[in-house]
């Protein structure tokens, strides 16, 4: 069973038809929507800020999501791909966004609708990622337009697949 536990009192809450792995962690203030999944070694840490993630988000193995105390929260849209080993750290992802493997994402970014952050991308504090944009490197800048094969052939089908793969595990 994953290790969900409270801190100072707020306990994490969790919407319908989740798949959550035993060894992920969510603690304190947390809310997820429903049709999500978390993956292995997940840790949603919600004990210096708030942490609120849509309905049909996958957060995949090993990923880190984490606010700053009393300055950065997180937020997560619907329909969003956070790929293994990223890091999310008290930024806010918009609705139909893929967050690459390995990705970094800091305090105070904004990854708009419709978007793609490249697996390695390092995003720095702040920048804003326009809808429809493609973003990779260190630091992250646009190096593409988002177009429809893109969107509906990695964004969506992903956001979607990930809910089958979580169909296939035995309770």
């Amino acid at each position: 069973m994953a290790l969900i536990k409270s801190v100072k009192g707020i306990k994490p809450i969790i919407g319908k038809n989740c798949f959550i792995a035993e060894n992920a962690t969510i603690t304190g203030d947390v809310t997820i929507g429903d049709d999500c999944s978390i993956w292995f070694n997940a840790v949603i840490r919600g004990d210096v800020h708030s942490i609120k993630i849509g309905n049909n988000v996958n957060i995949q193995d090993a990923v880190v999501v984490h606010g700053t105390y009393q300055k950065a929260a997180v937020e997560i849209g619907d329909n969003v791909s956070i790929a293994h080993s990223a890091i999310i750290h008290g930024c806010t992802i918009r609705s139909n966004v893929l967050v690459g493997m390995g990705a970094i994402l800091m305090d105070g970014v904004v990854v708009e609708s419709n978007s793609v952050v490249a697996a390695g991308a390092v995003v720095s504090k702040n920048t804003i990622i326009r809808s429809g944009s493609v973003y990779a490197g260190i630091p992250a800048r646009m190096i593409k337009e988002m177009d429809k094969d893109l969107l509906e052939g990695e964004v969506n089908r992903i956001s979607n697949n990930y809910n089958m793969y979580a169909g296939w595990y035995d309770d």
